[in-house]
C-alpha cells in the first residue's frame, strides 16, 4: 500500500545540490488502473497502480531497457520527464521533490510517503509546502500525461 501527500512548494529550499537526486522519465500505457512505465537514471520499470488518492496498492517490476524503449512507443499522452530530489524530513520521512521539464516545465511537487492513513491525515507540513493538492487529481502523473495541467501551465 502506497500512501501519500502532494504538495505545491512556496518555495525550494537553497541547498537543493546537497541531496541525492534522479533523473526520471516516464510514460503510462493506460491511466485506469495506472499502468506505467518508467526509466529512472539506468534503470527501467513497469508499475501498475490501483485508484485512490491518498492509498493505493502499488506494484513495480523490472524492464529491461530494450522493454521500455518498446513500450515507450505505445505510451499516451506526454512523456513526463523530471528531476527527483530526496530531502530527509525526519527519521522516518523523506521529501520526495519533483521538478518537471518539458511539457510540465515550472510545475514542482514535493510528496511525503507514510506508513498509514492515520499518520498521513496528522502530518503537519513545512510552511514551504504550500497548497496540499494530495485530492486533486490534475497532480496525478498519470493525469499529468493527458496534458491538461501543462495547458494549464501555459494559460498562467
Amino acid at each position: 500500500m502506497e500512501i501519500e501527500r502532494k504538495f505545491i512548494p512556496k518555495w525550494l529550499p537553497d541547498t537543493l545540490t546537497q541531496y541525492p537526486s534522479h533523473e526520471i522519465e516516464q510514460g503510462y500505457l493506460c491511466t485506469n488502473p495506472v499502468v506505467r512505465i518508467r526509466k529512472m537514471d539506468d534503470a527501467y520499470f513497469l508499475t501498475y497502480k490501483s485508484t485512490g488518492m491518498l492509498a493505493h496498492e502499488e506494484y513495480e517490476m523490472p524492464l529491461s531497457k530494450d522493454g521500455y524503449l518498446h513500450l515507450r512507443e505505445k505510451a499516451d499522452g506526454i512523456l513526463i520527464t523530471k528531476r527527483r530530489y530526496l530531502i530527509p524530513l525526519d527519521d522516518s520521512h523523506k521529501i520526495e521533490l519533483d521538478i518537471f521539464h518539458g511539457d510540465l516545465e515550472g510545475i514542482t511537487l514535493a510528496e511525503v510517503e507514510f506508513a498509514s492513513i492515520e499518520e498521513a491525515n496528522a502530518f503537519l507540513p513545512p510552511e514551504w509546502f504550500g497548497k496540499d493538492v494530495t485530492y486533486d487529481i490534475r497532480y496525478h502523473n498519470s493525469e499529468m500525461s493527458k496534458g491538461a495541467l501543462a495547458k494549464l501551465n501555459e494559460n498562467g
